[in-house]
């Protein structure tokens, strides 16, 4: 277990990821991950992640529900699920660092390009339901690394921004879909035991900061305007990928 400085790194980390993921319905646990590795281990920290992160899903998804966009919910989940199984499957043997670099590329590339686009345009699209479906082709991959790792929703999300141009239709459709796919994982993990005492007693500690968390950031959502919701997002993107390269690196 972690000393008191762990535990204090802990709390900080999962309030913050919490708060970001409250307010743009995604990326928790990628940004998560890396720090939570180096202080916990990586293979207590996907668990430990995915638990909260279906905590927090299912709250938004309660509060949000009239919100959801059912039939774009039912598109991605089908597209991602495609890839989803292969992933759990080939958890163990899947070059992990391949997947990850990749994963980083097309999430600082996509993030960069729409921060800058949405730094000098005045107001946000109003949607791009043609442009979308040459992202569409990244759900399947988004769910095989999502499967593998517990964090392929940037891919999603790629598709996502395209598709749901509404800050609230977004958040809400995405959760429904996190979700889902953590449902699959968390039932996965109860059947292969990987939910140890240990694993029980981490999730614990990190729920009060979650929950303070996604209270806090689904206030701030609330309150923030579509453009300055496009640019959060874009960010979000951006240092998701940067935290996987460290990921890497450290």
């Amino acid at each position: 277990m972690p000393d008191a400085v762990g535990f204090a790194l802990i709390a900080i980390i999962i309030f913050l990821t919490h708060f970001q993921e409250g307010v743009t319905g995604f990326g928790c646990t990628v940004l998560a991950l890396p720090f939570m590795a180096l202080i916990v281990g990586l293979k207590p920290s996907v668990p430990v992640l995915v638990l909260q992160a279906w905590v927090l899903t299912g709250y938004i998804v309660l509060i949000s529900r009239r919100d959801i966009v059912w039939k774009e919910y039912l598109l991605i989940l089908a597209l991602a699920g495609i890839g989803f199984p292969v992933g759990i499957w080939m958890r163990e043997s899947v070059p992990e660092v391949t997947l990850k670099w990749v994963l980083a590329f097309f999430m600082v590339l996509v993030g960069t390009h729409g921060f800058v686009k949405y730094m000098t345009r005045p107001k946000p699209d109003a949607g791009d339901g043609r442009r979308k479906w040459f992202s569409a082709p990244l759900l399947p991959i988004g769910g095989f690394i999502h499967g593998a790792f517990g964090s392929g929703g940037p891919l999603a999300v790629i598709y996502a921004t395209r598709a749901l141009p509404n800050k609230s239709a977004f958040r809400a459709t995405l959760c429904m879909v996190w979700f889902t796919l953590n449902t699959l994982l968390v039932t996965q993990f109860v059947a292969s035991a990987k939910l140890t005492p240990h694993i029980w007693k981490l999730t614990a500690f990190c729920m009060p900061f979650n929950i303070l968390g996604m209270v806090v950031g689904n206030y701030a959502h609330h309150r923030m305007n579509e453009l300055l919701f496009r640019r959060i997002v874009y960010a979000v993107l951006i240092l998701a990928g940067i935290a996987i390269v460290l990921s890497i690196l450290l």
